[in-house]
């Protein structure tokens, strides 16, 4: 069996973060350093109790740097910091001498995905990202059918998320657009992605809201169109499952039909992180098609929808 893989993660008081330790552990790998500004990361005794910890950049930047002069360099950086730092945070990661893993949005804008790509040339190291989406068994299987189904016309399909969060969210990073990207990237961004891994390269794009807690919008993929919406208010739940207590709705129809995937998330990470381990991650090229949407969703003029291009929940808007 061959030694343990040496990791170090940013982020490390974020929600994801614990997600990103487990599958550090569950491959049989070691997390050896971490950062964040903020303290409360108790919960890495659960998982590494014996990884160093910095509050400073400049200084898990030089523990990394020294490390690499011992020979005990990084071989992985897992980034779950705010959107914002991801792009330093991956530099930081190449020049450590180690692959950067980083969650999604890898960056906010497009033109940062060549310039990572040329320091991925300089330093021979690699950047992976986080598209658990595509390692779901349930959304496996339906790509499988439509590949063999082939060119058989154009999908229709709804794509609905509300995940309802308190009055934190819009005064965290999250809320700020020069920070998060905006409700689209923040929340949305792996969603696009599933589209166009689905239903194939985008065609054609419509904003239609564009809020801080609500945006919709239509698609045009080459194998589907979409009408698609992403919120945080909790009023947008539809009002049946509202009136019993829920405040998170999630759905994607094609066709008229549910597509059913709202179990088997638990080790979604834990399968990405198998992959990349075996040179079989998702690179910045992979994730090219998404960052290409939501930052036009992001910069496009918003537009009155249409009858058939409005989302069916906010016809009534």
């Amino acid at each position: 069996m061959s030694d343990p893989k040496r990791f170090g993660l940013t982020g490390a008081s974020g929600y994801i973060a614990p997600r990103h330790m487990k599958a550090i552990k569950e491959t049989g790998n070691v997390l050896v350093a971490a950062l964040d500004p903020f303290d409360s990361v108790g919960i890495m005794d659960s998982y590494f109790p014996a990884c160093e910890f910095f509050t400073q950049p400049e200084k898990f930047e030089g523990y990394l740097y020294d490390a690499r002069r011992r020979g005990q360099g990084l071989d992985y950086l897992s980034i779950c910091s705010p959107n914002h730092l991801h792009d330093p945070h991956i530099r930081m990661a190449l020049r450590a001498g180690a692959d950067a893993l980083c969650e999604k949005p890898i960056v906010l804008n497009p033109g940062d995905l060549d310039a990572l790509q040329e320091i991925e040339a300089e330093t021979g190291q690699r950047v992976w990202t986080i598209l658990q989406l595509r390692t779901h068994a349930a959304l496996v299987k339906l790509k499988a059918q439509l590949e063999a189904e082939g060119a058989t016309g154009q999908k229709e399909v709804d794509l609905s998320y509300v995940t309802s969060r308190g009055t934190w969210y819009l005064r965290s990073w999250k809320g700020r657009v020069e920070e998060s990207g905006g409700l689209a990237t923040n929340i949305g961004v792996h969603f696009f992605d599933m589209l166009t891994w689905l239903f194939g390269d985008l065609h054609h794009v419509e904003v239609h809201q564009r809020t801080d807690t609500l945006a919709s919008g239509y698609l045009e993929l080459e194998r589907a169109r979409v009408r698609w919406m992403l919120a945080i208010d909790e009023t947008l739940v539809p009002e049946g499952l509202r009136a019993k207590g829920q405040r998170t709705y999630r759905s994607i129809t094609m066709d008229g039909q549910e597509i059913e995937f709202s179990e088997g998330f638990t080790d979604l990470h834990t399968d990405v992180y198998r992959r990349t381990l075996a040179g079989q991650g998702f690179s910045l090229e992979d994730t090219r098609g998404a960052i290409e949407t939501v930052s036009r969703i992001r910069t496009l003029p918003l537009v009155t929808p249409t009858l058939t291009t409005a989302h069916p929940l906010l016809t009534h808007a």
